[in-house]
């Protein structure tokens, strides 16, 4: 696999090259430090931390992935050892999967609806731990396949499987609790409806089905 000339002379010390590596992959590595985040000054500080690790460990680079794919995993990196360092966040629980599907990343209508459901999810998944945080974002948000995501996270293919479920579990779940908090009366008319729809639907008692 050929690496970028850049990448190469920035490896041996060039600091042009650096610089131009710099430039070419400053936004990318910003975009996925705030998507994590949630946080403007944590992507930025984050950011400025992945560059100057970059510097340092460049020249371990052989090339055997894609230098984006290398790099994406040294953010990651990076963003997970910032949310180690800072106690992370506690798990907690929450949602409905149409709100999963509907809202992670796929969402692109501007109405009021959409938006408060992806600033509901966007509180949701920061109360995610940093594993299933980053496996939720990485595959459900950004695309990427379990077994791409094992080689950025470095882990198991099944253990990145697994993360995603439990992440998806808490997600709904929380969003169900945030529902539920926000519209308590059309919740319990739902409820009711439902009930009233699972009456409707018990079976005809024998003594009726005879006298008809």
């Amino acid at each position: 696999m050929s690496i970028d000339r850049n990448v190469k002379l920035a490896a041996a010390g060039d600091m042009a090259a650096f610089e131009e590596v710099y430039r070419t992959y400053h936004r990318r590595v910003y975009t996925h430090c705030l998507r994590m985040t949630r946080s403007v000054a944590e992507a930025e500080d984050l950011t400025q931390e992945v560059f100057i690790q970059l510097y340092r460990k460049l020249k371990t680079f052989r090339g055997d992935s894609l230098f984006t794919t290398w790099l994406h995993r040294l953010t990651t990196n990076a963003v997970l050892m910032h949310f180690r360092k800072n106690a992370a966040r506690p798990e907690q629980a929450i949602d409905d999967v149409d709100a999963l599907n509907g809202i992670a990343g796929k969402t692109q209508n501007h109405n009021g609806n959409s938006l408060i459901d992806r600033i509901a999810l966007d509180e949701a998944i920061e109360q995610l731990s940093p594993g299933y945080r980053a496996v939720f974002i990485l595959h459900d948000m950004e695309g990427y396949e379990h077994n791409q995501i094992s080689k950025i996270l470095g882990c198991a293919v099944g253990t990145s499987k697994s993360q995603l479920h439990k992440a998806r579990m808490k997600l709904r779940r929380l969003l169900r609790l945030r529902k539920r908090a926000a519209f308590p009366r059309a919740m319990e008319q739902e409820k009711q409806a439902g009930t009233g729809r699972q009456q409707l639907l018990r079976p005809v008692p024998a003594c009726l089905q005879q006298a008809g």
